[in-house]
């Protein structure tokens, strides 16, 4: 595709202006690249760290289900559950922001006064119960944690796709551009001053026959 010219009037000012401009532009393409390339590490990092949440997540489920299996078998279904509802309420997640790479990121964590869950009768409970709760406040912490993972993954995602629009903006358009119009600007002055010279030619022959 031909470089569109940018549409300046032919003077040595606009060169120079042009020249300013494409040294400018230059720098922040290495600038935004660099930092295209910071995001995109991050972005591989958060992913590899998303995976493996993932999968631990996985496992404290199924320990949390083998703990609450044996405890509803000690206790029976409708005293572990009346003993249960009896302590519900909801869950509280402070949350926060972090800078990355220019990216503003999300900060979830339980609350501090929701840090613990439990709430029944430890009298007339048994280890099976701390157990199964202990666990279920695991795989909370675990939820959240990977709640902020892949929240802060769509993010710079989306951060990713933006700065490469401006890459190729840069890449494609701009400097291309800047490039072929100062081209063509060098193109003109040095056909003004071949005319020139042409014409000084004609007059000194015409002096000289005078």
């Amino acid at each position: 595709m031909p470089e569109q010219l940018i549409k300046v009037r032919p003077t040595k000012i606009e060169l120079i202006k042009l020249r300013r401009r494409l040294s400018l532009s230059q720098r922040i393409q290495k600038i935004v690249k660099d930092r295209l390339s910071i995001i995109t590490l991050e972005f591989l990092q958060r992913a590899s760290e998303i995976v493996e949440s993932k999968r631990n997540l996985l496992d404290y489920f199924s320990e949390a289900y083998k703990a609450l299996s044996i405890t509803a078998g000690y206790h029976g279904y409708i005293a572990l559950e009346k003993e249960l509802v009896a302590t519900e309420k909801d869950v509280m997640v402070a949350t926060g922001s972090a800078n990355l790479a220019g990216v503003r990121t999300p900060s979830f964590e339980l609350a501090e006064a929701e840090k613990t869950i439990r709430g029944y009768n430890l009298v007339d409970t048994s280890s099976f119960l701390d157990k199964s709760v202990q666990l279920s406040e695991v795989c909370l912490k675990a939820i959240i944690e990977l709640a902020e993972l892949q929240r802060t993954l769509d993010l710079l995602g989306m951060e990713i796709n933006r700065t490469k629009r401006i890459v190729n903006a840069l890449e494609y358009l701009l400097i291309p551009g800047l490039q072929a119009t100062i081209k063509y600007l060098y193109m003109k002055f040095e056909e003004r001053d071949r005319e020139e010279k042409s014409r000084l030619k004609r007059v000194k022959v015409l002096l000289q026959r005078e």
